[in-house]
């Protein structure tokens, strides 16, 4: 198969391209490298099945529609990612989640191309819901807050998907992330694993935003791909939206105290006010978590890796990039 990968040398896109390579598919990356890295692909950077480009979706249409014309799977990985970067650059949030997602979107629809668009949870907003199913009605905060420019930007990408599917008979499928953690992924933009696990391989304090109580789930990103690629040759997910996470809850707080546990550090928890950390007026949802009924019903997918073992395989990961005295 010839797979697209937008955003493929992120996080999730790099580990997506290299489970794919490994299985002799054709891979071309498409990535702007603002927040992916060549490193992330250095062990496959020889592969003469694989193709980098540096491009922007945004702008360089063209070469979007030709990469897709010559494509059968596209998997639409590129976003502003983050909530530090979310929330500091809100218009470059909005014209790569919405203007970049409609070049691709648009391209695939006129070759008909097997697209999967990478959705969040952010979409569901502040509903209070114990549990979020893909049915569920969604509650967006206010414009005030640029907070939610993100949400509603990923929103109108699943619309986006949704016109295309029933007027063009798209075959596209829109999954929703919870919190994917792994490996690769850099704290830079307020990813709070890698974050919270370089600073107690430091021995620097770890910073808690608001007062910790917030829950999520977190999902391997080796889990997450596995997810992807159970998706991809099912006709009957066309037109339709699945979760992908885990269903073990965890505060923020006991977060940070079992990331100190699990790497024996001395590093201090302290609380940082989000109007600190973020701007006034910052919100957030105090619990994120997925049902995942529907994707396990159609194909069995579970998470199979635990926490332990995500801060385990991050703290490698960073080991292997730090200077001695840090790991």
């Amino acid at each position: 198969m010839r797979y697209l990968i937008t955003g493929g040398a992120g996080f999730i896109g790099s580990h997506l391209a290299v489970a794919l390579l490994a299985d002799g598919h054709f891979v071309t990356v498409i990535d702007n490298f603002s927040t992916g890295s060549r490193e992330n692909l250095a062990a496959v950077a020889d592969s003469p099945l694989l193709e980098v480009l540096d491009a922007d979706i945004v702008t360089a249409p063209e070469l979007v529609e030709e990469r897709i014309r010559d494509c059968d799977v596209v998997i639409h990985l590129a976003a502003a990612v983050g909530v530090d970067l979310v929330v500091r650059e809100p218009v470059r949030t909005i014209q790569t989640n919405v203007h970049g997602s409609e070049n691709v979107l648009r391209a695939a629809a006129r070759y008909r191309r097997r697209i999967i668009i990478a959705s969040t949870s952010e979409v569901y907003g502040k509903s209070s819901a114990e549990k979020f199913a893909e049915n569920d009605d969604l509650l967006i905060g206010s414009p005030f807050h640029s907070r939610w420019c993100y949400a509603c930007s990923k929103l109108l990408d699943e619309f986006y998907l949704m016109a295309f599917h029933h007027q063009d008979g798209l075959p596209g499928t829109i999954v929703r992330f919870f919190n994917t953690v792994g490996p690769r992924q850099t704290g830079m933009y307020g990813m709070v694993v890698p974050r919270f696990v370089e600073r107690a391989m430091r021995g620097e304090p770890i910073q808690v935003y608001g007062d910790g109580g917030q829950s999520r789930c977190f999902c391997h990103v080796f889990d997450v791909v596995r997810a992807l690629r159970l998706l991809v040759d099912r006709p009957e997910t066309y037109g339709n939206i699945y979760n992908i996470g885990s269903q073990r809850l965890v505060t923020i707080a006991e977060l940070a105290q079992l990331v100190v546990d699990r790497i024996g550090s001395h590093s201090k928890i302290e609380f940082i006010p989000y109007e600190q950390a973020y701007s006034k007026g910052f919100e957030d949802m105090r619990r994120r978590m997925p049902d995942t009924a529907k994707i396990r019903a159609l194909t069995g997918w579970e998470p199979r890796l635990s926490l332990e073992r995500i801060i385990d395989d991050v703290r490698a990961e960073l080991a292997s990039r730090m200077e001695p005295e840090a790991r």
